[in-house]
């Protein structure tokens, strides 16, 4: 590498987001640059064959499926990604709640199949759900649009027709507005009485968080997004996606430099001037674009250039504040898994073995959180868990299968350490899931463990934080990740922030890179 090279923009981050805003940059004719810390690009999209033990086994190393790509598809069909071996299959059905007395809830893409499972269990719950979906919908049609577009401008089109979408469904107003001002366990309580319903409710909407926190009622949105775009999962694993971003960067001029380690954000008189790297090299930019953790990206730049007023409030950002967050177990298999229990109980034919499976009643995600928040292990981790092998058989030797274990909540700052609960926390969550599918135990070769200090240090994420900011009415469009920080310009002119910590927030889409490519565009004129 040359000591110094020139672009127009350099990219910090080669998570899908970077790509996405380099891919944009690149298509508009701007020398752009990529650089990322890992020695692959990916980030939190990122999958590869991690366990020593299992060289053939696939792990998804944070991100496994796509729901938020489905919801925004503007960024594959833009940049054609097809092309470059970008391919999903959407999984039907895609999430089963499983109760411990053997019996389940399937979440089927179409509302009325969902509706037809929960009324097995309750007649005024399936109608209440029903009832639900409809000012979930409605909340869907004014949120999505809003989304797709950059809080910072004015955007007329787009508050014209949610304007349109509200007024048409103003008879559902007085419920759409106790739905995201309550809690998501208020606003179960509230439509359903079977406990089997209750517990299928908060076990899909406590993967978002805790599902007692004012305002968590928005978490219900997971449910509709499902319902009205349903589950994708990647061909070849998550890293297709990235792999095939930076297929297409290539092929529109653009460079991926990994293994490059910025250690400064270099800027002068309140401008950017580039970055400098680790190993002494430089790189001239007009602009660059923070796809990383934005506390992360302030606290690069070139000192003095930021006012520590606004280092104090990124700092102070929430990141898994409520004091909980997922724990990761990869597990490869020699044989494969099965979930005979509950699919015998059901009698009807449909197999749980492709799905997610949701685990853990409605007082265990309660326990979870409580316990998480206190710096303690759960006594029953409540879980989502699948086998990526029994969608695409290609993750794993034929015959054999890896599983993908996710407790929501577990602490992000335990009692003890995690050094010291780490092999007991993980034990205690595969027998937990043992109990639910079959093969688990008896079939393992190899595990992986990453709690939520481990995918901080790898990734530079505070408090692996897997949407980097928590996400809250006071952490959206412009006021994501602060208040001064998530509009068209910050502090040092050229300098952008381009990943989760930005609006529309987390989830594997790449909108946060497309926004700030957007963005640098109008910069660079």
């Amino acid at each position: 590498m040359s000591t110094q090279q020139q672009y127009d923009v350099a990219i910090v981050g080669g998570g899908h987001n970077g790509l996405a805003a380099a891919c944009y940059l690149a298509k508009a004719g701007k020398k752009v640059i990529v650089l990322e810390s890992q020695p692959k690009v990916g980030g939190m999209s990122a999958s590869g064959y991690l366990m020593p033990g299992a060289p053939k086994h696939l792990v998804h190393s944070c991100a496994l499926d796509l729901m938020s790509l489905r919801v925004h598809p503007i960024v594959p069909g833009e940049l054609e990604l097809e092309r470059h071996g970008f391919r999903q299959v959407e999984m039907s059905p895609a999430y089963a709640y499983l109760h411990p007395d053997g019996n389940s809830l399937v979440f089927w893409r179409d509302p009325h199949k969902t509706a037809a499972e929960i009324r097995r269990y309750s007649e005024k719950d399936a109608a209440a759900f029903l009832r639900l979906m409809k000012v979930v919908d409605l909340f869907i049609s004014i949120a999505v649009p809003m989304m797709r577009v950059d809080p910072a401008r004015k955007n007329l089109l787009a508050k014209l027709r949610v304007m349109r979408t509200a007024f048409l469904g103003r008879k559902l107003r007085p419920e759409l507005m106790a739905l995201v001002t309550s809690s998501a366990y208020g606003a179960t309580l509230e439509y359903f009485e079977h406990p089997i319903t209750i517990s299928a409710m908060a076990a899909l909407t406590g993967a978002a968080g805790p599902i007692t926190a004012e305002g968590s009622g928005i978490y219900f949105a997971l449910l509709g997004f499902l319902h009205k775009f349903g589950v994708g999962r990647v061909i070849g694993g998550m890293q297709a996606l990235p792999d095939a971003m930076a297929s297409r960067l290539a092929e529109l001029g653009g460079a991926v430099q990994t293994s490059a380690v910025v250690e400064e954000i270099v800027a002068a008189n309140g401008r950017v001037k580039g970055v400098r790297l680790k190993d002494g090299g430089t790189i001239t930019a007009k602009a660059v674009i923070a796809s990383c953790h934005p506390k992360m990206a302030l606290d690069m730049v070139t000192k003095g250039q930021v006012e520590q007023r606004l280092l104090t409030r990124i700092a102070m950002a929430p990141a898994n504040a409520h004091g909980a967050s997922p724990l990761r177990i990869d597990l490869a298999l020699r044989g494969l898994v099965s979930v005979d229990r509950h699919e015998a109980r059901r009698g009807d034919g449909v197999s749980l073995r492709k799905c997610v499976l949701l685990i853990g009643t409605a007082d265990a995600v309660l326990e979870n959180f409580a316990s998480s928040a206190r710096g303690e292990v759960p006594k029953l981790p409540y879980m989502w868990i699948t086998a990526p092998s029994a969608v695409d058989p290609t993750q794993a030797p034929s015959g054999q299968d890896v599983v993908y274990l996710y407790p929501p909540a577990m602490p992000v700052f335990p009692r003890e350490g995690w050094d010291a609960i780490r092999d007991s926390a993980a034990a205690q969550t595969i027998a937990q899931a043992s109990l639910y599918m079959n093969g688990l135990a008896e079939y393992e070769i190899a595990r992986r463990i990453e709690t939520s200090a481990d995918l901080a240090k790898r990734l530079n994420v505070q408090n692996g934080c897997v949407t980097h900011l928590d996400t809250s009415a006071l952490r959206s469009n412009t006021l994501r990740p602060a208040y001064g920080l998530g509009g068209d310009t910050l502090p040092v002119a050229g300098l952008y922030f381009g990943g989760a910590g930005i609006h529309p927030g987390g989830g594997v889409n790449g909108m946060p890179g497309r926004l700030a490519a957007s963005r640098v565009k109008r910069f660079l004129g």
